[in-house]
């Protein structure tokens, strides 16, 4: 089994004992460790389907987050299905920390803000549209594959200034 993982390649992610998702590699963010930023679709198929992948990729994204893609396949959270060169764009995705983080408190004025291969930008409180940005941790595999299942993390971050996120 391979397990160098490249950007455009898609991934199956076993949901439940009947649905699987699919993720991609869509590019490497070097803002964040150079970490592998992957793109979750939101579409659920039957485990023994298999979707044309150009389809899928064409899919309503979920989310987008940090991870490495190579742990996944290692600890068996997901397996190559193969590689779609259209990742499509990243100019708009969004991520945000605190440098609250690891720190006991329950909510944080201590907001950054990034684009993918951008300077870290310092906002404090997070208002409007930056209230939606994606947590930019590098997430564990298994934390990806909750979300992806459950729809939010399976932990909660900090707080928007009073409101709780875990409701990726």
């Amino acid at each position: 089994m391979a397990r160098n993982t490249k950007i455009g390649d898609v991934f199956s992610v076993k949901i439940n004992g009947s649905c699987k998702k699919y993720l991609q590699y869509i590019v490497s963010d070097l803002t964040q460790l150079n970490s592998d930023v992957i793109r979750a679709f939101k579409r659920e198929y039957l485990l023994e389907s298999n979707p044309d992948l150009k389809e899928v990729v064409k899919g309503e994204v979920e989310f987008y987050t940090h991870g490495v893609t190579k742990w996944g396949i290692k600890l068996g959270f997901w397996e190559k299905a193969g590689n779609v060169p259209d990742v499509g764009k990243t100019s708009h995705i969004l991520f945000r920390d605190s440098s609250d983080y690891g720190k006991k408190i329950n909510f944080s004025d201590n907001w950054w803000l990034w684009k993918i291969n951008e300077d870290q930008r310092f906002v404090g409180k997070l208002y409007g549209d930056n209230r939606n940005a994606e947590i930019g941790i590098i997430m564990s595999p298994d934390s990806i594959v909750y979300r992806m299942a459950h729809g939010k993390y399976d932990f909660v971050y900090l707080q928007l200034n009073d409101d709780i996120i875990d409701k990726q």
